[in-house]
């Protein structure tokens, strides 16, 4: 059984460090080889937009337009429907590769085997 980590942001500019911590772990377990997703709720909903991670700045930080595409590239990375329908973000709005999906698809990923999740 291949492990997997399921990682669920929650914040973005509201709580900087919060959200570089999320994009930190799932970019570097990624780059490790563990099957990563990555979703965005909440305040992290606008990251899945084009500008927004290069906009973020956090001293100390890897930037998070790099950690984002990492995860992108090795991984997934998922936007919330209703997150996402709150803020007016569509399909088209998102980055390429950036899927929205809702609960139940969460759930299931949550569900399977050799499945960690992480809140941030």
């Amino acid at each position: 059984m291949r492990s997997r980590l399921l990682v669920k942001a929650t914040s973005g500019t509201d709580a900087p460090e919060r959200c570089a911590q999320a994009f930190t772990v799932a970019s570097v377990a990624a780059l490790s080889g563990v099957q990563v997703s990555l979703w965005l709720t909440g305040e992290a909903a606008w990251l899945a937009l084009p500008g927004r991670a290069e906009a973020f700045d956090l001293a100390h930080s890897a930037p998070l337009d790099g950690l984002r595409d990492d995860v992108l590239g090795a991984g997934a990375l998922t936007l919330c429907t209703q997150c996402a329908a709150r803020r007016g973000i569509g399909e088209a709005d998102v980055l390429p590769g950036v899927r929205i999906a809702g609960a139940a698809v969460f759930v299931a990923e949550a569900l399977e085997d050799g499945t960690q999740a992480l809140v941030y």
